[in-house]
This record gives C-alpha cells, sequence and structure tokens, in this order.
C-alpha cells in the first residue's frame, strides 16, 4: 500500500538522506519518493498500517505531522517566535565570546569558554540533535560536518569560533527555511483563490451563507460584484464580466450570461450572478489545476535528476580530500592543528543543500508562473524541454480557428438586395439544424419571416415558400440540380472555393439570387503567436482532416510553414513520427480529444482550451487553459528562462564552494566565513529561482 506523511522538518536534501538511510533497511518498504517543496514523504509498503513508519520516522527526529492533512500548509507554529528570541541571546552571548576573547587575548579563559557554551547550548541544540542522529544512521549530511567542525574548533582551543560557526549555523538554516516557503507560499496562493464560504439558496428559498465543502451538486449559489465564485457552475440568471486571468490567464474580463460557465476562484466584477453548481470543493477546475501542479512538482527534471546523482558522490568525495588536507601534511613535517582547522573549513563548505535546493526551487516558480497566466505544465521534465521544440504541428478547427462556421461574404446576384437575401435564407435555414445553416441564421439580427412547405434535402439543403414564393438554399450540386445556375455563378464559387470557403446559394425557381461564403475564420492571436513562434526560429505546420483549398487558405493568412490537409487521427499520428524523425523535438496541439494519438506521440502535447476539460488534462503534457495560441511562445520563453537559471545557479553553488575551497587551502578562510559562504549560496540560489514568479510576460496582453 501507499502512504503519504507531511514531515515539517524535512526541506532539505539532508533530511532526505536521514529518512532513506532509516527506512531504506526495512524489508517491508518499497519505493519512497520525497517532494521537498511541499515537505510530503510517499512510501510504498507492505504493512498493515503506518504505524511502523511512524515510529522509525520518529526515532530519527522526523516525525509525521499530526495537525492536519497531507497537502496543507498550517500556520507556523507559535513556539517560533520563542525559538528566534533564544537564537537572537545565543548570537549576543556568542558574540560577546568573540569580544571578551579578542579583549584579554585569552581564548581559553573560563569567562570565553562559558560565554561560547551557553551560546552553543541555545543555538545549537537543534544542529547537535540532528547531527546525533546522523552518527546514528550514518548519514554523511551537513549537521554531522558541521558537529565535527564545531568539536574540532574546541580541540584546538578555538572556543569563540565554535560557538559563532554553531549560532551562525543555526541562523542560517531559519533564513534558508524562509527563503523555501516563498516558493512554497506561491503555490499556497493558488489554494486561497475560492472562498471558504458561500451564499445558497435553501428549500425556502432564503439566502444562507455556509462553507463552500458542504454544497453539493445542482445547489443555487448567489455571487455579487467584488466577489470571488466559490465554485465551478453555470450562470442560471444575471449578466456580469468575469475576471478569469486566476484560471486560464485572460488578460481580459470576459462577458457572462445565462448558459456560461463559471470556473471557481474567478471574480465577478460587476452585475448579481446566480448559478447552478457543477463543480464541488475538490472537484472543480481550480482543484485539479491545483492537483497537477502539486504532482508536477513530484517530476523531477533532467537537470534536477543530475543535480541529484552529482551530490551522491560530491559530498563523500570533498570528505576524503578533507581527510587527506589534514593528515598527509603530516608526513612531510607539518604542523598538524592548522591543517585540521583547514580541513573543518573544506567539511562546512562542502554542504551540497545550497547546489540541490535550487533546481526544485526553479522549477516550482516555473510550474506556479505558468499556472498563474493559464498554462498548466504537468511536470518540470515538460516545463525544461519546451526550450528544444523545433517544428510545432498545429490542429486547424478550433486551434487556430474558432472552429464555428460564420458567414464571411454575402454576394447579392439580382435586384435582391443583400439584406433581403439574408433575411429569406436565415428564414429558411432556422428550420434547419445543420451548422452552416446556423451560420446563416446567426448572421441576420432582425425578425424571421413565415416558412410554409418547408423540405430538407438530404446532402444538399432545403426548400420552402417565404411570402408564398417558393425558394431553396443549399450547395452548387442542389442548384444544379435545379437547372438555375450560370458562368457569372460558377465563377464566384471557383473565387470563392479558392479562399478556402464554404459556398450557399438562394435561388428561386428560375435564377441564383445570392451567394454566402462561409469559412470557420482564423483567431486573430493565432496570427501574432505564428509570428512570435518563428521569432524564436520555430517552425509552425498545420494538420487537419479538412479539405485542401480550406488549408491552404487558412495557412496562407496565418502565415503557417506547411499545410497538411485530409488527415484522419492516424494520419496525423503518421505525420508526427516523421517530424520526430527530422527535427527530434515536436510540439502538437490539440483539443486532447480527437488529436490524442499525436498527442501522446509528440514530444511535448498541448491540449487547447482545457479549463474544465478533465480529457484535456489528462491527455496533454501542458494545458492552455483557454483558447489563446499566444500562451504557446510565452511557455517557450519560460522554458528558455527556467533553462537559465537553472544553469546560473548550478554556476553559482559551485563557483561558491570552488572559490572557498581555494581560500580554505590558501588558509584564508575561516569557520564562519564557510557558514556565510553556505548561506550565501542558498540565498542566492534560492532568490534567483524565484525570479520566474515575474519573467513570465502575461500571455496576450496588449
Amino acid at each position: 500500500m501507499e502512504s503519504k506523511f507531511r514531515i515539517d522538518a524535512m526541506d532539505c536534501p539532508t533530511e532526505e538522506g536521514i529518512i532513506r538511510n532509516r527506512l531504506g533497511k526495512v524489508p517491508e518498504i518499497g519505493n519512497i519518493e520525497f517532494d521537498l517543496m511541499n515537505r510530503i514523504l510517499t512510501v510504498n509498503h507492505s504493512f498493515s498500517d503506518e504505524a511502523p513508519i511512524v515510529r522509525a520516522l520518529t526515532e530519527v527526529g522526523m516525525k509525521p505531522a499530526t495537525n492536519c492533512e497531507v497537502g496543507c500548509n498550517p500556520e507556523p507554529a507559535p513556539s517560533t517566535i520563542k525559538l528566534n528570541i533564544l537564537l537572537g541571546i545565543a548570537l549576543i552571548l556568542a558574540l560577546a565570546s568573540e569580544f571578551v576573547g579578542w579583549f584579554t587575548g585569552q581564548e581559553k579563559s573560563w569567562p570565553v569558554v562559558g560565554l561560547a557554551c551557553m551560546a552553543m547550548i541555545l543555538g545549537g541544540k537543534e544542529t547537535f540533535t540532528k547531527g546525533i542522529v546522523a552518527v546514528k544512521t550514518f548519514t554523511l549530511n551537513i549537521n554531522f560536518l558541521m558537529c565535527l567542525a564545531v568539536i574540532g574548533a574546541i580541540v584546538i582551543g578555538s572556543w569563540p569560533e565554535a560557538a559563532m560557526v554553531t549560532v551562525l549555523f543555526a541562523i542560517a538554516e531559519r533564513i534558508e527555511s524562509y527563503a523555501l516557503d516563498r516558493a512554497r507560499n506561491a503555490v499556497r496562493a493558488l489554494m486561497e483563490l475560492a472562498p471558504e464560504k458561500a451564499w445558497v439558496q435553501d428549500k425556502a428559498g432564503v439566502w444562507i451563507e455556509v462553507p463552500a465543502q458542504s454544497i453539493v451538486l445542482g445547489q443555487r449559489i448567489r455571487v455579487k460584484p467584488g466577489e470571488r465564485i466559490p465554485l465551478d457552475g453555470e450562470v442560471a440568471l444575471g449578466h456580469s464580466s468575469v475576471n478569469q486571468a486566476p484560471i486560464t490567464g485572460e488578460s481580459l474580463p470576459v462577458d457572462k450570461g445565462v448558459g456560461d460557465q463559471l470556473f471557481a476562484g474567478t471574480i465577478n466584477e460587476q452585475g448579481v450572478l446566480e448559478f447552478i453548481v457543477t463543480g464541488t470543493r475538490g472537484e472543480t477546475t481550480l482543484d485539479r489545476i491545483i492537483k497537477t501542479v502539486q504532482e508536477a512538482q513530484g517530476s523531477r527534471a533532467a537537470t534536477q535528476r543530475f543535480v541529484d546523482n552529482f551530490a551522491k558522490y560530491y559530498t563523500p568525495s570533498i570528505v576524503i580530500i578533507a581527510v587527506f588536507v589534514a593528515t598527509i601534511p603530516l608526513a612531510f613535517g607539518q604542523p598538524f592543528w592548522p591543517w585540521l582547522y583547514k580541513a573543518l573549513v573544506m567539511l562546512v563548505i562542502a554542504c551540497p543543500c545550497a547546489l540541490v535546493i535550487s533546481t526544485p526551487v526553479t522549477v516550482v516558480s516555473g510550474l506556479t508562473a505558468a499556472a498563474r497566466q493559464g498554462i498548466l505544465i504537468k511536470g518540470g521534465v515538460h516545463l525544461e524541454s519546451g526550450r528544444n521544440l523545433k517544428v510545432i504541428a498545429l490542429d486547424k478547427t478550433g486551434t487556430l480557428t474558432h472552429g464555428k462556421p460564420v458567414v464571411t461574404e454575402i454576394i447579392p446576384m439580382h435586384e435582391y438586395g443583400r439584406e433581403k437575401a439574408l433575411q429569406i435564407a436565415a428564414s429558411l435555414d432556422h428550420l434547419s439544424g445543420h451548422p452552416v445553416a446556423k451560420a446563416i441564421e446567426n448572421q441576420w439580427k432582425g425578425e424571421l419571416l413565415d416558412v410554409i412547405d418547408f423540405e430538407s434535402i438530404a446532402g444538399r439543403g432545403v426548400s420552402g415558400s417565404v411570402v408564398q414564393v417558393p425558394y431553396i438554399i443549399g450547395n452548387h450540386r442542389l442548384i444544379e440540380e435545379r437547372g438555375v445556375c450560370c458562368d457569372h455563378v460558377h465563377s464566384e464559387l471557383d473565387r470563392l472555393q479558392d479562399q478556402g470557403k464554404t459556398t450557399v446559394l438562394l435561388a428561386n425557381h428560375k435564377e441564383v439570387l445570392a451567394i454566402f461564403g462561409v469559412a470557420d475564420t482564423l483567431r486573430a492571436e493565432s496570427v501574432e503567436a505564428i509570428r512570435d513562434l518563428h521569432k524564436l526560429d520555430v517552425k509552425i505546420t498545420m494538420l487537419t482532416g479538412d479539405n485542401a483549398s480550406t488549408a491552404r487558405a487558412i495557412g496562407s493568412q496565418a502565415g503557417i510553414d506547411d499545410v497538411q490537409a485530409e488527415l484522419l487521427p492516424e494520419d496525423k499520428l503518421k505525420v508526427i513520427e516523421a517530424l520526430l524523425g527530422t527535427h527530434g523535438s515536436v510540439g502538437m496541439v490539440g483539443d486532447g480529444v480527437n488529436d490524442a494519438p499525436a498527442l501522446a506521440r509528440a514530444t511535448l502535447g498541448f491540449a487547447m482550451g482545457a479549463a474544465g476539460t478533465d480529457t484535456a488534462l489528462e491527455t496533454a503534457d501542458v494545458a492552455l487553459m483557454d483558447d489563446d495560441l499566444r500562451k504557446l511562445p510565452a511557455f517557450i520563453q519560460l522554458s528558455k528562462a527556467t533553462a537559465s537559471i537553472l544553469t546560473q545557479n548550478i554556476a553559482i553553488a559551485l563557483g561558491i564552494k570552488v572559490i572557498f575551497f581555494a581560500l580554505a587551502l590558501t588558509g584564508h578562510a575561516s569557520l564562519w566565513m564557510a557558514v556565510f559562504a553556505d548561506l550565501g549560496g542558498s540565498l542566492l540560489v534560492v532568490g534567483n529561482g524565484l525570479r520566474l514568479l515575474k519573467v513570465l510576460p502575461q500571455a496576450g496582453a496588449h
């Protein structure tokens, strides 16, 4: 069975090593997974209950939290203030020890030793406790190294320095914990988007405020202007504009009326809305986003896997080098104590925390920044691989285009004017259920005329009488069969079809009265997105099942590099495989259902308009929560920025180590300087990683 534990003390590879060494020796325990950012430990085991695991964790000071469920984020314990006060007193005592030792020149005098001991007792209890645990579990970590360094400083009589190292390390650990909490808070902010209470209409029709957790499907909720929407639902009454940026990343509010979908966590800006609940707490689109982001944090990027493997060999290697530094000079008649001190400084510098923690902080920041903009990335590996995309294949309908046919051109062919022809056509098509007929009906905004003798002609169109005059409206084949076509009509049809438009003709018993050009129009933002992708050296291929002329027309308008039309789903898969063979890294953008095979085969699959759609969230590696393709170049820019910051952090962490190793060997680095170097490295990489929270521009902002 699988068990999850939240461990407040676990936020660094140091604790991971302790837990792994302790649980790894238990035969009943299988795979162990660590989510350091959320302090979640996942254990696969064959025990009947979790008690043996809890006991084992408690033995090494990693007792699981009992005050909240896994995944919750409790407020800091009241004891934190007390610990900070004790740490402040310890710092004052350590400084006093340094001052007295310097002023008297006697670092081994009883006042100096007394002040140093009190400082170490107050400030080093946690470090020494963890150091003892490290010895028991045979774990070579920073707490063990710090204890060794303090003992060494005491042995050589540097009591003030032993005290300062102890206190400074405790302060460094506290500051690093605060810095990591900033990254955790970025994800926690998503959880706080949806309000805890909502106004619900009871059976008597009275509005009462209740916890959102208690609301069930089908209940009616009211949201006032300025309030956040507590749950997913469908508008039943009212009209307003809603800020959907927390879910979809859209830069402008979206108008909402009866029948429109609402998402938990979005903001009602104007009118009062009443809606019927379609997604309860835990099942809303926001909840799915949070769950995906949290799960994504456990998916380790390639750089993170490299760093983790590197750290396994790095620390033991440094310890061996430190032993050589302390002992080999003896063979050449060198004094022992100065070289021992240098070795102790190297041990303190050896801590790999800054190196190891830099990657998860950076990845989590990138994932959270993307989620804020409506780009849901299902793992650090996908975030990091986006920068390598060479080609992106786009579905046409609903991706490049709106997915709904509209009338783009009306050509009157007789004394009937444009408006009269449209009114007659809309009146006839009002009785038809065909999507193209619906487009013509929607184009007319006035009053519809009565139709008698209506007849639907399968595969061709419809006929009927309007104001006692018989008409037909349909495709070219119907007009030819009725014998009312002519050369002028043919030339107009050829022109419209060359533009990729579907043609509909209105005629009476003698002649064609009007031609309607109907097309699924290109989204305005698609052109901008493709232009931005070209600037990033990404080539664009369009894959569609539509006819070749329509595909070419849309491709030309959008500036697409390659157009492939009349493809079945299996054909799209073959094209993706061919592109992979040629370019190596290929993205596929589709609706997550019809394009599922191609989405799964591509290096990265992008689902369009995934808000509220479980299928799209499940099939794609990256989900674009609205229908804005401009999020594609934004994602690639974020991926490039993430890779750059990961490289910077590795260089910072290792660079600091190299510099202070050199200073230690030449005798220019002290123990307290080594602690500052370790703290500074950790803070630098954490702060640098958090920059990703601000690096992503508002996709589609004007």
